[in-house]
């Protein structure tokens, strides 16, 4: 059984990291802007991250003819106006209140920005992101290149030195890693609507998020599941360092939990197979990988047996991690792998169990499952 299991793992990753380094790099772009974009922010009691996000966005080099922010509000009840008053005068920006609709507010928060947008392009970011300099210039590149009618892009944190902070740094590589190695398979099943982009008519084409709002989370992936269906040829990844957007590590455990919680909670709903495939094995292999633990510390087992098993999953996982966090050129973040990889297991079986037992919190409110 261990034989197997491990066997079925290494594959994944092996695979998953040949994926990654399928999808080919895009260099800076030099193409004219020409493409028009609106940009739909979603922001719920967000005051203190707002400036962050709003000063990167009039940093953006491209002009302000070809693009508008969109912040839509979800029931603040924080002093956002005053923050976003400072702006008013140097970004083409507009505050619209979301039209509330059922139990998924942020889905319906940025369909009343799709609605409202007045441009071909949507982007989609949150209000806790900085966004590059060169963001729009690489997204209208891609564009002009290959035509597509869905772009995913990357997505990091900001460089935390706590344990904490290195720790889901570690996790959210891994995320980002599967992310492109999914793409560069031709089996996308993740991407981050904190850095995604597509046609407003293609939107509109798969009936947004007609037939998922039961669901809180999953804006992305059931909007990019819609899209593969749709559009199968037009989806794709934009692999560049340029475009990559920086969001903020959860504070403390309790808050990634929950974070992590609310993520894991929608991956039921996948339609893709392969999606569920890569859940279950590292699901699976986690939970075996304990079980080993426990099976040698009360000496039912040898500890070589646990060891061994232990020993290819840690290189065949750092394979894929050391390849991510050198292109999002985060090589200090693996300084902590070794205590994070024997910790990580206990996090995913956890988080996964959780999932699907309890409610979960997000932005101050509870949703079910």
């Amino acid at each position: 059984l261990s034989v197997v299991i491990i066997t079925l793992y290494v594959i994944l990753i092996f695979e998953l990291y040949l994926g990654f380094n399928r999808v080919p790099e895009f260099e800076k772009a030099e193409t004219p802007a020409k493409n028009r974009f609106s940009i739909v922010v979603p922001f719920r009691n967000e005051a203190d991250n707002l400036p962050g996000l709003l000063k990167s966005l009039q940093n953006l080099q491209y002009s302000h003819e070809l693009f508008e922010v969109l912040l839509v509000n979800d029931g603040s009840e924080d002093d956002f106006m005053s923050v976003i008053q400072t702006f008013k005068d140097v970004l083409p920006l507009q505050v619209i209140d979301s039209k509330k609709k059922d139990g998924s507010p942020k889905k319906n928060a940025i369909e009343t920005g799709v609605l409202k947008a007045k441009f071909d392009w949507i982007i989609t970011t949150d209000a806790d992101c900085v966004v590059p300099e060169n963001w729009l210039l690489q997204f209208n590149a891609f564009i002009e290149k290959y035509r597509p009618e869905f772009i995913a892009a990357p997505v990091d944190y900001k460089s935390g030195r706590s344990f904490t902070e290195r720790f889901q740094h570690l996790d959210f590589l891994s995320l980002q890693g599967s992310t492109i190695g999914g793409f560069g398979l031709k089996k996308p099943f993740m991407c981050n609507a904190a850095n995604m982009c597509y046609k407003r008519k293609a939107f509109l084409e798969v009936g947004a998020y007609d037939d998922n709002k039961s669901i809180a989370g999953g804006d992305d992936v059931f909007l990019l599941d819609k899209m593969l269906q749709k559009f199968p040829g037009g989806v794709r990844y934009l692999k560049s360092k340029y475009s990559i957007v920086l969001t903020r590590p959860e504070p403390g455990w309790k808050e990634m939990l929950e974070q992590r919680i609310r993520w894991a909670a929608k991956t039921s709903a996948y339609s893709s197979r392969f999606g569920k495939a890569v859940g279950i094995i590292v699901f699976v292999t986690s939970l075996y990988a304990i079980g080993l633990f426990l099976l040698a510390a009360f000496h039912q087992i040898s500890w070589q047996h646990f060891g061994l098993f232990f020993l290819i999953k840690f290189n065949v996982d750092f394979l894929l991690l050391y390849r991510t966090a050198g292109f999002f050129n985060q090589p200090e973040v693996m300084g902590k792998y070794l205590v994070s990889s024997v910790l990580h297991p206990v996090f995913v079986v956890v988080t996964a169990i959780l999932s699907q037992v309890r409610k979960y919190e997000w932005k101050g409110r509870e949703f079910k499952k």
